[in-house]
C-alpha cells in the first residue's frame, strides 16, 4: 500500500535534504570540520525561528529552513555553522553566574566575529557599519576576542547600545542551554565530546601550518583559548598520586562471606576487611598567589577558598598532607603551611595581600626548589600559579608538575611549554 505524505512530512524531509547540503558546502570550506559538522542530531521543533542546539541535538523548524534555504542561502550556511562554533567554543557550558541575556549576546558576538573573518564563499557577507565598529571597539581593548572578554566589554555599555547588538547579532535561540541538566551524564558526555572535537581541529591546523588566511586563525585562537576552560575540580586531579593508605577497600571487601561467617560462627568473620587501598590524591602540594598591583585580593581569597572547598569535598587530600601558600609579585612576599582545613580557615581569616610590585615567576621557584633540596618537601607532587599571566617565567623545567591559572586571556606563546595552563573567569570567583 503506497503512503501518500503529507504536507509537513514532506517539509521535513527536504528539510534534512537541505542540511545535508549546508554541511557538505561548509565541508568543501572547512576541511578540519568534518567531525563537527556531523556531530549534531537533526530534530524537528516547529515553534522555534532559527536553530538552537544543546550540543547534542541541533533543533530546526522545517518550515523556516525551506524558507531561509529558497531566499538566503548564505544566511542559512551561516546560521548552521553559527551553532556549530558554540559547541566548539563550550559556550553551551560557561555562563557560570553571568547575567544570561549579556552572555548569550557575547557569545554570538564571538561567532559572527569569527565568521565574519572567513572568506570562504559559502559564509562571506557583507559587514554593517555597527559591527565594523563593534569590532573595532574589541580588538582595541582585547588580543583574543572571546566570549568572556566580550562580555566584560559589554557590561560597560548602555541598555540602549545593547538592545541596537542584539538585533545585529541574533542568529540561533539559546533556550536549551540554560534548561538543560548541566550534571547530567548526557550533557556532560556532550561537552568532553566537543572539548574532543576542539582540540582536533587545532591539531589539525597546527599540522597543515601557519600559512592560512585570518579566519582559520582566529578560530584556532578562538579554539585555543577555549580549550583550556576546563572544569577546574577535573584540572585538579592532575596533581593527584597513586598511594596506598590504610582504609577499607570496599571494592576488594566481599560483604556476603563477611556476614555469612558472622551467621555461622558468632563473632567470627570468614573474611576481614581489607586494611589498605590505593587512592589518589595529594600528598605535597604548593600554591603560588601573584600579589602584583593588578591581582585583588577578594578574588585571590575566593580562589583559595574554592580551591581548598574542591579539594575537600572530593576527599582528595592524604591523611597526612603539606600544603605550602606563598605570596609572590617579583620576589616571595609570605610563606604559609597549611595541613588541614581547620588550619587554612584560620589562616583565610586573617588573610592579606602583601606586595603589589611587579610580576616575577621565578623567585617562587627559586623558593621552593631550594625547600626541596632543604627536605622540606619529600613528594612536591606539584605548584599552582594564580596568576593574570603578564610576568617573567622561568626557562628550566622544575622537577615537579606545574600549572599555570590565569585570569581572563594570556598570551599563549609565553607560556614556556612544560606548564600545564587553565584559563579562569573572575566571574567564578565573585
Amino acid at each position: 500500500m503506497t503512503h501518500n505524505k503529507t504536507q509537513s512530512e514532506w517539509e521535513n524531509e527536504m528539510a534534512i535534504k537541505i542540511l545535508d547540503f549546508i554541511r557538505n558546502e561548509l565541508y568543501l570550506d572547512l576541511r578540519f570540520f568534518h567531525l563537527a559538522l556531523s556531530s549534531l542530531i537533526p530534530k524537528s521543533d516547529q515553534s522555534l525561528q532559527t536553530f538552537s542546539t544543546d550540543g547534542i541535538y541541533l533543533y530546526y523548524s522545517s518550515e523556516q529552513v525551506l524558507r531561509v534555504f529558497k531566499n538566503n542561502q548564505v544566511f542559512l550556511t551561516r546560521n548552521f555553522l553559527h551553532s556549530i562554533l558554540h559547541c566548539i567554543f563550550s559556550h553551551l557550558w560557561l555562563a557560570g553566574s553571568r547575567e544570561q541575556s549579556l552572555w548569550n549576546l557575547s557569545c554570538d558576538i564571538a561567532v559572527e566575529y569569527t565568521i565574519d573573518h572567513l572568506t570562504q564563499p559559502s559564509t562571506k557577507r557583507i559587514l554593517t557599519w555597527l559591527r565594523m565598529q563593534t569590532y573595532r571597539l574589541l580588538e582595541k581593548n582585547h588580543p583574543y576576542i572571546s566570549a568572556s572578554a566580550i562580555y566584560q566589554t559589554l557590561k560597560q555599555l548602555d541598555t540602549q547600545m545593547i538592545s541596537s547588538l542584539q538585533m545585529e547579532f541574533y542568529t540561533d535561540d539559546h533556550r536549551h542551554w540554560h534548561s538543560q541538566n548541566k550534571f547530567a551524564p548526557m550533557h556532560q558526555n556532550a561537552q568532553e565530546q566537543w572539548n574532543k572535537i576542539a582540540r582536533q581541529i587545532k591539531l589539525q591546523q597546527d599540522q597543515y601550518g601557519s600559512n592560512f588566511e585570518e579566519g582559520n586563525r582566529l578560530l584556532a585562537a578562538q579554539i585555543k583559548v577555549q580549550k583550556s576552560r576546563r572544569n577546574y575540580g577535573d584540572f585538579l586531579k592532575k596533581f593527584s598520586v597513586l598511594r596506598e593508605e590504610i582504609h577499607a577497600d570496599p571494592d576488594e571487601f566481599d560483604l556476603n562471606f563477611y556476614t555469612y561467617g558472622l551467621r555461622l560462627y558468632g563473632n567470627m568473620p570468614l573474611i576481614e576487611s581489607l586494611e589498605t587501598r590505593e587512592s589518589k590524591k595529594i600528598r605535597e602540594f604548593v600554591i603560588v598567589v601573584d600579589t602584583s598591583d593588578s591581582t585583588s585580593g577578594q578574588l585571590v581569597k575566593n580562589f583559595l577558598r574554592e580551591t581548598f572547598q574542591i579539594l575537600h569535598q572530593r576527599d582528595q587530600f592524604f591523611s597526612s598532607c603539606k600544603i605550602r601558600i606563598l605570596q609572590c609579585d617579583d620576589q616571595v612576599r609570605s610563606d604559609q603551611e597549611i595541613q588541614n582545613l581547620d588550619q587554612f580557615e584560620s589562616f583565610l581569616g586573617k588573610f592579606t595581600i602583601i606586595g603589589g610590585g611587579g610580576t616575577n615567576f621565578c623567585p617562587a621557584f627559586t623558593y621552593v626548589n631550594s625547600l626541596i633540596e632543604q627536605q622540606v618537601f619529600q613528594n612536591l607532587d606539584g605548584l599552582l600559579y594564580f596568576t593574570d599571566g603578564k610576568g617573567i617565567y622561568p626557562k628550566k623545567r622544575p622537577s615537579y608538575q606545574t600549572a599555570f591559572l590565569f585570569l581572563n586571556d594570556y598570551e599563549e606563546y609565553k607560556v614556556p611549554p612544560w606548564a600545564m595552563r587553565l584559563q579562569l573567569e573572575p566571574e567564578e570567583f565573585e
